[in-house]
């Protein structure tokens, strides 16, 4: 048996789910009526030792569909003007397509059954992204319907913090608060969020491992 054949494999770490950061700016809190306006897309990969990492993002602004609903104060936090002329967005349709087609390569390429999303109030991000699809009759979406991965409750136990800046520092890493809330800045950080948490989680369950020890009290 090769050395390569023994590595370990993404397909084999989460229930045969590959994690797919993503993160939406959208025009208010209603995935119904109000307007998907950005979505940012980042797949989990693993590396040679096992280790968790982030890929390169996949982001696309959005036309926001007939009808949408757009909060003036959800444009203050995001500072996205829908009407600007170089804001190069796609129609609803277009824009999942944009995301979903290197989604589900990664997911063939990793002999993973599908995407599970994560997300930093995951149901939010999954209940805009779901609206989108339902809306669009969009048939070929990589991600499962309701199963994802919350940074906040992995962040409340990992480090004691909920809101995404503070775990983020938390965890070791940088946070520019002038970048933040874009899809791909939240959703860049998310990522490494996620990475730090499982990848320690790794760490310690090797050490748990080798230690007689109990690592939790009974």
């Amino acid at each position: 048996m090769s050395a390569s054949s023994n590595a370990p494999r993404m397909a084999d770490r989460f229930r045969g789910f590959l994690p797919v950061v993503v993160d939406v700016e959208t025009g208010g809190f209603d995935a119904e009526r109000d307007a998907l306006l950005e979505i940012c897309a980042v797949p989990i990969l693993m590396d040679g030792d096992g280790r968790v990492v982030p890929s390169e993002p996949v982001s696309t602004h959005v036309v926001p569909f007939p009808g949408a609903n757009i909060d003036p104060r959800a444009l203050e936090i995001t500072g996205i003007d829908p009407t600007h002329p170089f804001r190069d967005a796609r129609d609803e349709k277009e824009a999942l397509d944009r995301i979903f087609q290197p989604i589900r390569k990664r997911v063939r390429d990793l002999d993973c059954q599908r995407a599970i999303l994560v997300g930093h109030n995951a149901a939010f991000d999954l209940g805009f992204l779901n609206a989108a699809i339902r809306r669009t009759g969009h048939k070929r979406s990589p991600f499962h319907p309701f199963s994802a991965f919350d940074t906040v409750s992995l962040a409340g136990l990992a480090f004691g913090q909920t809101v995404l800046s503070r775990a983020v520092q938390a965890a070791g890493l940088d946070w520019n608060a002038s970048e933040a809330h874009s899809a791909v800045y939240d959703a860049e950080r998310t990522a490494q969020l996620f990475c730090r948490i499982v990848n320690q989680w790794k760490a310690m369950s090797a050490a748990w491992s080798g230690s007689t020890a109990l690592p939790l009290s009974a």
